[in-house]
């Protein structure tokens, strides 16, 4: 990346269900119309709205996420993202305001935006309100002008606001808080992108998606000053990219600041040729950061998608990564494949290296039971069953810490991870201690056989580079 001012602004909104997805990708359908190159982010652990992005844009998106990356990752991520794009656009998360804990916004979109410098578009969800829309807005200016020189809030985008009111609100809005209406999206009928118990359902589960987005999108360009928006863009500085050295990060000169990395003769030890790992990708296993793929990759790894659904065994590979998902409602076709679950088994008893985690970790015991009641056969590599619980049973960051002998993390490492699932099992095993950062909250998770890791922690592999280390040095070694 090239030192020069780029373009870029953080998608905010006053609350979660504001509309900030929607607003997102129909602001990159709009951009790619114009000519520009977007490249998009999502702040936060979310997997589900990137997938989306990923929909519009054709390429992946990229997590901003400070607990899990610091803050020279996220001007990684976001280095790595920009380039060859012209445009960078963040979705942030929950509300503007909103971080890891009540007491601060520490963590939250708009830290996000302090570190990064992305000014903000703020997206107000106006349903059921009109003249309350205005006290609402001019909270969020103020608290952001409170104790700053400058606000963050550059510009915004009024959402479900109706049309024959819409000409006065924009004015009362910007009389009240002197920060220029970008535009406004009318409500619309029968939009078929609705919400699961994890977020928003999945872009591969809505016919015509794109079809779907560009309604939204030709909708909200009829009511946005894109002039205006662009100009916002401008704004930010490629100070933004910039590490505690002044020097604009990219990923060959980001390091992250925990000492979990190997030693230098551990790294001496790597592989000098390419480790091909088949990583589940079907409509069952979804959930990757594109920050894992890149270390992979970076170290050397060829990445094999394979389906656990549709394909009858493991490809032709020397490792397996089984993420998260949704397996629950795709329980009966992956236990109706039983000749891929016997070729995953078959992998795991000659000692091939398998991470799996939450879904992939629901898939590796003997059943699960989907949301019907209705019990399935899974591979049985660990015993025990999985079961829905109707409610959250473990949600928000977490560190997770060896408390017994293991093929990857040794005493003292820590991989920083984030838990959100509905669903539990009858044994999560003991292997790991699993800690709230910050809080006096732990329980132990994770479970190991031979050469096999799993658990519910979407593990952040940047975080301790030592883990992904062994599990790419790593022969047929067992450990009991």
């Amino acid at each position: 990346m090239q030192d020069k001012n780029f373009l870029g602004f953080l998608v905010g909104a006053t609350s979660s269900g504001s509309g900030k997805t929607l607003i997102t990708c129909a602001l990159l359908r709009i951009l790619e119309k114009k000519g520009y190159k977007p490249a998009s982010f999502k702040c936060g652990p979310d997997y589900i709205d990137p997938m989306f992005h990923k929909k519009v844009l054709g390429i992946p998106a990229r997590n901003l996420d400070i607990f899990l990356a610091g803050e020279d990752g996220i001007k990684s991520e976001l280095s790595k993202g920009a380039l060859g794009r012209d445009i960078c656009v963040a979705e942030g998360v929950m509300g503007l305001f909103d971080g890891s804990g009540a007491s601060s916004y520490k963590g939250s979109s708009y830290e996000i935006s302090e570190i990064t410098g992305l000014p903000i578009i703020l997206v107000v969800n106006c349903k059921g309100m009109s003249h309350s829309v205005i006290p609402l807005v001019k909270g969020f200016c103020d608290y952001d002008m409170e104790g700053r020189i400058e606000g963050r809030i550059k510009g915004i985008i009024l959402n479900n606001l109706s049309p024959m009111i819409a000409d006065t609100i924009i004015e009362a809005v910007e009389n009240a808080v002197k920060t220029k209406v970008l535009g406004y999206l009318p409500p619309i009928k029968d939009l078929s992108i609705a919400s699961r118990h994890l977020g928003l359902i999945m872009p591969s589960e809505i016919p015509e998606v794109l079809d779907e987005i560009d309604r939204v999108s030709e909708k909200l360009e009829e009511h946005l000053d894109i002039t205006k928006l662009i100009e916002i863009a401008g704004y930010w500085e490629a100070e933004g990219l910039r590490n505690q050295n002044g020097h604009i990060i990219t990923s060959t000169n980001y390091q992250y600041t925990d000492n979990n990395a190997l030693t230098d003769s551990g790294k001496e030890n790597m592989p000098s040729e390419k480790i091909r790992i088949g990583i589940a990708m079907d409509e069952a296993f979804s959930f990757y950061y594109e920050a894992n793929l890149d270390l992979l990759k970076e170290k050397g790894a060829e990445i094999v998608p394979f389906s656990p659904i549709h394909d009858k065994q493991i490809p032709d590979v020397s490792r397996l990564i089984i993420g998260g998902g949704y397996p629950e409602l795709y329980a009966a076709d992956l236990a109706q494949n039983t000749s891929m679950m016997r070729s995953i088994r078959a992998a795991a008893n000659a000692g091939m290296p398998i991470l799996a985690e939450c879904g992939g970790f629901l898939y590796l015991l003997e059943s699960l039971t989907d949301m019907d009641g209705k019990e399935h056969k899974m591979t049985g590599i660990f015993s025990g069953k999985s079961h829905y619980t109707g409610k959250l049973s473990h949600f928000g960051y977490v560190n997770v810490i060896a408390s017994e002998k293991n093929p990857y993390l040794c005493d003292n490492e820590i991989v920083r991870a984030h838990e959100f699932h509905y669903y539990d099992t009858s044994d999560n095993g003991c292997v790991c201690n699993i800690s709230k950062p910050g809080k006096n909250r732990s329980w132990q998770g994770y479970r190991q056989k031979g050469n096999v890791f799993a658990g519910f922690a979407h593990l952040y592999y940047p975080s301790c580079e030592a883990f992904i280390d062994r599990f790419l040095q790593i022969n047929t070694r067992e450990y009991n």
